[in-house]
């Protein structure tokens, strides 16, 4: 590993192929090859690898190593002393690998992740981050997706695509896509009659489907981190292979609990009861599964995961039999590729059509190989049905699983979707009473709610016992009061003890504490707004727009149960996303819950975060009405809405993206400097149609309540080039200047549409953290 040390003169220009390619031997190719690599794991750009990048770079490849075995690691290949690894004591590493197997040693984990990490290759992120992506995983989605979606009508002009192309990137960029795999997770999450259907789409058009698709994502549960509309139209593999996995992992999980499958009930451990059990998330339901099978067929084998443990195939061989022993014999012996084409064969035999290669078994790939196990179980539990014996023994207990109250269960998932929602890390919630019990995770919360309000040295981080949760709890509480939080006879024993009301009402304070900052932030002054101020700006928003004299009490007003009231709002933030042709005068329930399941499309198209149900509309819910309303105004505040009136007539139509290196960051700046774009020209407003419900009698609408104001602030400077530069004022309004990239729920700060992105409007890019806080 440590040959004699080159020459400082070579050494320092060992970022040069040829030089390199000397010293160790290497093609010019190669030493291309392993200079990518090496950037990709230089995450922080110093030119070094540090213990923490070489951590995750084992992490990324499926090597279980403790940060100190790295730490020792990265310290035998070290040459110099600075406890770091750079590149030519990366190429030696190799070299040495080449040269000799390396076995266990450190050479050979380090080389061994090296060329596991070679079969992923990198693209272009933004202000040009490189970002790995699995071609598997892109073979796999492409796979599911034509398998699940192929007959779909709308898209029999798009699928199949082909699993070896790029064309899932392309295919995605619209947002339709992950629209019909969200409802495929729970129908009717999306209201397909929001979705822009048209052949030919313009800018604006696909902005709201993506936002629409990204927000019900949400809405189900999805971790949707750092991904926003112009992710998905400028086709980043990375991004989209992650809401992918997302919304495909959601969809084959969805129904492996006790309440769609009661014969789990066999799973059950010695004095484990159902509710226990209810509460596992389904990827420990699914290891329980296996191994119960496993111990069923006379096997000693265990799993505890998904990677290596499948690996060899052995533990699908006892599976799949025991499953069905005429189409899947046991698998003979032989070489781990071998023994995968085995298991792929066995599965489709069954009747399956998997979505992986036998490679992704062999190489222990866990994504892939719990797609597979989920396909296995939704396909053919092999649990014995529930007997009039069994129903003897826990029929009491599937009966205490539903009796709680249909409004509390709706409010605990939309509580629990809210907090996955924030994506604070180390933290999912599965159940809501029996994950947040403990204390540290509403402390979590609460700190991100108002950040630095928890002195976490105090803070029991692995609790041991009820004292210790009860301090915690006990902690939650103080801070509570601490926020304004009403929390009378709230202690932390009630926490401790799982009482469900007090934790929703604690739940919903919370939310409703960090929206109502959302909008107080997003607003200008940071003035606090009250729940009247949110109903004076909604009733404002429809009068302004006058299509309408509806408006609203309060939010108890029995009048927003035909959901009339919420699809005028939308249409009066933005008259485009609604066709009135599809509202109804709410007479009928039925007609109600086709309003609401309407409105909550819409809101979501338009940027807003919405986690409601249409029953929550039409029952007149007045917290869930509550966060729609917020969550619509903060939308608006933060320009997510797609604007542009008549966006036809101003941009050409939407094309998938084509892939492609942006073009330098110069000469983005120069084009735009020398083709500045006009300033808008702001449209005369085009009458709404007709709406298909009768409108109230016209009557004075009564004198606007106030609302939040105060001085507009000062005009933003955005310089793009040596002599052009834009305000705030120019790139607000109905019309974005042309070019730029409007904000629209990705959390970026502007930027242009690079010329990849293919877009009329591609004529200038910036990197995105060039655009200031403000």
């Amino acid at each position: 590993l440590h040959p004699t040390p080159p020459p400082p003169l070579v050494r320092s220009c060992l970022a040069y192929p040829a030089m390199a390619a000397a010293q160790y031997n290497f093609t010019t190719e190669e030493v291309a090859q392993y200079r990518e690599l090496f950037n990709v794991t230089d995450r922080d750009g110093s030119g070094k690898l540090n213990v923490h990048e070489v951590h995750r770079l084992m992490q990324d490849v499926g090597e279980k190593l403790t940060l100190a075995r790295v730490q020792e690691v990265v310290d035998e290949i070290d040459m110099n002393g600075d406890h770091e690894v750079d590149f030519n004591e990366f190429l030696a590493c190799m070299h040495a690998a080449k040269s000799k197997p390396q076995g266990a040693s450190a050479v050979g984990q380090l080389s061994g992740a090296v060329t596991k990490a070679a079969t992923i290759y990198k693209v272009k992120g933004a202000a040009n981050s490189e970002h790995s992506i699995s071609e598997e995983e892109r073979f796999a989605f492409s796979e599911h997706i034509n398998r699940v979606l192929g007959p779909d009508p709308f898209l029999s002009q798009r699928l199949p695509m082909d699993p070896n192309s790029e064309q899932l990137f392309s295919q995605c960029a619209d947002g339709i896509i992950f629209a019909k795999l969200v409802n495929l997770v729970e129908m009717g999450t999306v209201d397909e009659r929001a979705l822009n259907l048209k052949s030919k789409l313009t800018k604006f058009q696909v902005i709201e489907n993506c936002n629409l698709a990204i927000n019900a994502a949400k809405s189900i549960g999805c971790r949707v981190t750092n991904i926003g509309a112009t992710d998905l139209m400028e086709g980043r593999p990375h991004l989209i292979l992650g809401l992918c996995w997302q919304i495909i992992k959601a969809h084959l999980l969805n129904s492996i609990s006790i309440k769609d499958h009661p014969e789990l009930f066999r799973l059950l451990e010695e004095d484990e009861t159902l509710e226990s059990l209810q509460k596992l998330p389904p990827e420990q339901i699914l290891l329980r599964w296996i191994n119960f099978h496993l111990e069923r067929g006379g096997s000693d084998r265990r799993v505890h995961n998904f990677g290596k443990d499948l690996a060899d195939s052995e533990v699908y061989s006892v599976l799949l039999h025991q499953l069905d022993p005429v189409n899947c014999p046991v698998i003979p012996p032989g070489d781990r590729p071998e023994r995968a084409l085995h298991t792929i064969r066995n599965v489709q035999a069954m009747g399956l059509k998997p979505f992986l290669k036998p490679s992704d078994i062999a190489s222990g790939n866990a994504k892939l190989n719990l797609g597979l196990i989920a396909q296995i179980f939704n396909f053919n539990p092999g649990l014995a049905q529930l007997t009039e014996d069994d129903m003897a023994e826990i029929g009491d207990q599937l009966a205490q699983l539903d009796l709680d109250d249909a409004g509390d269960t709706r409010e605990e998932r939309t509580f629990r979707m809210w907090v996955n929602s924030l994506n604070i890390e180390g933290l999912y919630v599965n159940d809501l009473f029996s994950d947040l019990c403990y204390g540290f995770p509403l402390l979590q919360i609460e700190d991100r709610v108002q950040p630095g309000i928890v002195p976490w040295k105090k803070v029991h981080m692995n609790p041991r016992g009820r004292i210790h949760v009860v301090d915690n709890c006990n902690m939650v509480v103080t801070l509570g009061k601490k926020m304004d939080l009403v929390l009378v006879n709230i202690g932390g024993p009630d926490i401790a003890d799982k009482n469900k009301k007090l934790i929703l009402a604690i739940m919903w304070q919370l939310m409703r504490l960090f929206t109502l900052k959302m909008v107080a932030q997003l607003s200008g002054d940071g003035t606090k707004i009250t729940d009247k101020q949110v109903v004076a700006w909604a009733n404002n928003k429809v009068a302004s727009a006058g299509r309408s004299s509806l408006s609203i009490r309060n939010l108890h007003d029995s009048s927003l149960a035909t959901g009339q009231f919420l699809i005028e709002l939308c249409g009066a933030v933005n008259p485009n996303t609604v066709d009135w042709e599809l509202v109804t005068a709410g007479e009928t329930q039925e007609d109600q819950i086709s309003n609401a399941r309407y409105a909550i499309s819409i809101a979501r198209k338009l940027g807003a975060c919405v986690f409601l149900t249409p029953e929550d509309i039409v029952e007149v819910k007045p917290k869930m009405l509550f966060t729609f309303i917020a969550s619509l105004w903060t939308a608006e505040l933060e320009g997510t809405v797609a604007t542009g009136g008549a966006a036809d007539a101003r941009h050409r139509s939407f094309s998938p993206p084509r892939r492609g290196p942006s073009p330098p960051r110069a000469a983005a700046a120069a084009a735009a400097s020398a083709a500045p774009p006009p300033p808008p020209k702001r449209e005369e407003p085009v009458a709404a149609p007709a709406a298909s419900y009768t409108q109230p009698a016209a009557a004075p609408p009564p004198p606007p309540p106030k609302v939040l104001s105060g001085p507009p602030p000062e005009p933003v400077r955005l310089t793009v080039g040596q002599d052009e530069s834009y305000s705030s004022e120019q790139i607000s309004g109905d019309a974005p200047a042309q070019g730029f990239k409007s904000i629209n729920g990705t959390g970026e700060r502007g930027g242009f549409y690079g010329s990849s992105s293919n877009l009329e409007s591609a004529e200038a890019e910036v990197e995105e953290e060039e655009w200031g806080d403000d």
